[in-house]
């Protein structure tokens, strides 16, 4: 009790500090100041809600227990009171520091041809209309698309704050089973698409050699392998140390294209090195939910049924529609809770 008492002083002090440095004309008017106090107002605007009903039942218990009248009230209020408690611990496990970066989001067709290459379509539309729904801008970086109207592969950034926070849950594989408008005697296939997500790293983050680049152009390719122009502005480079490729040819000059493959080669070596570190961090991995990585099944999505189900929750909607219409919030809001409990249990232990 007296240590919940402790966090609630200590989270209404940092609340009011935060609220009236928002409102210092110093810091409001410097752009890089007012953002983060702007950030570090929302952060604690949900655990500090929590923390001031804590403290509205916390006096109503002591008050039901001081007067007869009110005895049967008691139940009630404790299991409120050990349920604000919970919640507020929650609400304040520390954020992993680049739950606040932009995104860059590589979807690529899996098993099953053509199918899996429609289906690659589709999760990028899903995916692309929830950044939406969450008011967070995106951008196109490459797509490459086949004869059918499916996508071999597709990247794409999400900017916003907190986007890598909202898409990182979509990594991995994303499974469907349907009958492929091809398929005439009306059987299910099962195809998958990956999806990897990676937080977009700032220059100073990744410092990049230039000697460590081996950078190739030549002239950019259609669905089928006609050439589409007939000057090399097609880029594709090497990070040498660690084998990455980036390939971009979307855009008519090389430059350009030079400028978007720096951005995801940069976002794929500063993962690969978050990817090292937390595999020497053994509480870190073990409280993630899944690895994240493109091999293991994070999702099935079920048309016969309307069935969309996340593994790694076992958590099932029977809404498939609006879900491929970028309804994810539910899922993403039960994955960060569950981290959240995670992440409580191991800095328990």
């Amino acid at each position: 009790m007296a240590g919940t008492e402790q966090l609630v002083e200590e989270l209404e002090r940092s609340y009011l500090e935060a609220r009236d440095r928002m409102s210092d004309p110093a810091v409001y008017n410097d752009r890089r100041e007012g953002a983060e106090a702007g950030r570090r107002l929302k952060e604690l605007e949900g655990p500090y809600r929590l923390a001031m009903e804590w403290r509205q039942i916390d006096e109503d218990l002591e008050a039901a227990r001081a007067d007869g009248d009110l005895k049967e009230l008691v139940p009630e209020l404790e299991q409120r009171h050990a349920e604000l408690e919970e919640e507020l611990r929650l609400s304040l496990v520390e954020a992993d520091p680049v739950d606040r970066k932009d995104t860059i989001v590589e979807v690529r067709q899996g098993v099953g041809g053509d199918e899996a290459a429609l289906w690659a379509a589709d999760v990028v539309r899903m995916l692309t209309r929830y950044a939406e729904r969450r008011g967070f801008k995106w951008e196109q970086l490459s797509v490459n698309a086949n004869e059918a109207g499916g996508i071999k592969e597709a990247v794409f950034a999400v900017k916003g704050d907190g986007a890598y926070s909202v898409f990182k849950w979509e990594a991995g594989t994303h499974r469907v089973q349907r009958v492929p408008e091809t398929e005439s005697q009306g059987r299910i296939h099962t195809s998958t698409a990956t999806v990897a997500v990676m937080p977009e790293a700032e220059e100073v983050e990744v410092e990049i050699d230039q000697n460590d680049l081996k950078i190739d152009v030549y002239r950019s390719t259609g669905p089928g392998g006609q050439s589409v122009n007939t000057t090399d502005s097609a880029v594709r480079i090497t990070h040498v140390p660690t084998g990455v490729v980036v390939a971009m040819q979307d855009e008519k000059s090389q430059l350009q294209n030079k400028v978007k493959a720096m951005r995801v080669l940069r976002a794929r070596i500063y993962e690969l090195e978050r990817e090292r570190q937390q595999a020497e961090e053994a509480a870190t991995r073990r409280a993630q939910i899944g690895s994240g990585e493109r091999a293991e099944k994070i999702r099935t999505y079920n048309f016969a049924e309307s069935r969309v189900t996340d593994h790694r929750i076992k958590l099932t909607v029977h809404r498939l529609d609006q879900v491929l219409q970028g309804e994810l919030e539910e899922f993403t809001e039960a994955l960060a809770a569950e981290e959240r409990r995670r992440a409580l249990e191991t800095a328990s232990a």
